[in-house]
């Protein structure tokens, strides 16, 4: 039997979710259509953008639907570097973290290339991976115009939860606009999206169906669609909804809500780990954490190496992000942190969720430790 701690790639499909989906994959209609078909999947749509709204303590029409987590980053920095500019007020500067998810750092490397006058300012992390806010501070006073600030809400690689809402009040501070990637904190951590003007969100991160994702934007904050057609989602957003995975995306929600993940159980497999292994290394370990998340390294096996022999014991576990590629490559995090090359080359992630038993910590525990012994053996020979 196979053991699944891979869920900030993809958290398995809660039975919750299943079971709102099938029963919408059941019912006909178009939400736009007028009749009593295309009423019921309206009347689905927007108690699901309630319940994504309640979670994120937003208004429900503040709520956006898009295609997942990365849609979703892309619409909050384009649609407000583009919607600044259709009102009148130009964003010059995008300020992002050093450790923030691929798919935003390419739209941000887009923006940059596409609007004349943007520049795109890193903003650094400390060596345990938190942003450094006085750093964003100077950046925010040294520059002219206006700037769009970008903080992940947790770092999908350590875990490691950021000051979003600090950050927040120095960028409002300075007359800026705040996103926050919060697609691997919903489900995990307490989410508050009144100290934001874009947070995007994911639902496949904590057993909603994958696809279907969410951007809530605060009233009056500026947004251009980058989809245009239709009048769907306020016209924020057009395309025909996808009712099946909104509903389950609901449904994963208000479970999640209910059903906390517990912080003593990623403590106690940390301690086990090290117990064993006393030269292992975890990451962003001084600061706060997701509950669900280790990111820890083993002497003498690289990253790789140690991803296959858990494959073959039968834990699924990753290298970092499991986003670009698929390939085991270089952690732009880790590198952030300043950790060195050679360390952070033996770096896995962790990752447990809705479905995992305390049995199945031990058991990867037992697993992880007999594949370092083993490999420490073998350079000992």
């Amino acid at each position: 039997m196979r053991v699944y701690l891979d869920h900030n790639a993809t958290s398995p499909l809660r039975p919750e979710a299943r079971t709102a989906m099938l029963a919408a994959l059941e019912a006909p209609g178009n939400a736009l259509s007028v009749h009593a078909d295309g009423r019921r999947a309206r009347t689905t749509i927007e108690a699901a953008r309630r319940a994504v709204a309640a979670a994120a303590g937003a208004n429900a029409d503040d709520v956006i639907f898009t295609s997942g987590g990365s849609e979703a980053n892309a619409l909050a920095l384009r649609g407000a570097v583009q919607g600044a500019g259709v009102a009148g007020e130009r964003i010059t500067r995008l300020i992002i973290s050093a450790i923030e998810h691929d798919s935003l750092r390419a739209t941000a490397a887009l923006c940059e290339e596409t609007v004349p006058g943007l520049r795109i300012l890193v903003c650094p992390v400390t060596a345990s991976g938190v942003a450094d806010l006085d750093e964003l501070r100077q950046m925010l006073s040294e520059g002219k115009g206006r700037a769009l600030v970008s903080l992940m809400a947790a770092n999908n690689e350590t875990g490691v939860v950021q000051p979003v809402a600090e950050a927040a009040k120095i960028a409002h501070a300075h007359g800026a606009l705040m996103h926050s990637d919060a697609v691997q904190a919903m489900g995990k951590i307490a989410v508050d999206a009144k100290s934001f003007d874009y947070l995007s969100f994911n639902a496949h991160k904590f057993g909603g169906p994958q696809g279907v994702g969410a951007l809530v934007v605060r009233q009056g904050a500026p947004l251009a669609p980058q989809i245009r057609g239709g009048g769907q989602e306020f016209g924020r957003r057009a395309g025909t909804e996808n009712v099946a995975a909104i509903a389950g995306f609901a449904a994963a929600v208000e479970a999640a809500q209910h059903s906390r993940l517990n912080a003593l159980w990623r403590d106690g497999l940390e301690r086990r780990l090290l117990a064993a292994v006393p030269h292992a290394v975890v990451f962003g370990f001084e600061g706060e954490r997701l509950p669900n998340t280790l990111c820890i390294a083993a002497p003498g096996v690289p990253s790789e190496n140690m991803v296959i022999a858990l494959d073959l014991e039968g834990f699924s576990v990753s290298a970092g992000a499991a986003c670009s590629s698929g390939k085991v490559t270089q952690s732009h995090v880790l590198s952030a942190m300043g950790v060195e090359t050679a360390l952070a080359a033996r770096a896995i992630r962790v990752s447990f969720g809705w479905n995992t038993s305390e049995q199945d910590l031990t058991a990867f525990a037992d697993a992880w430790t007999k594949i370092v012994k083993r490999a420490q053996a073998r350079v000992a020979a």
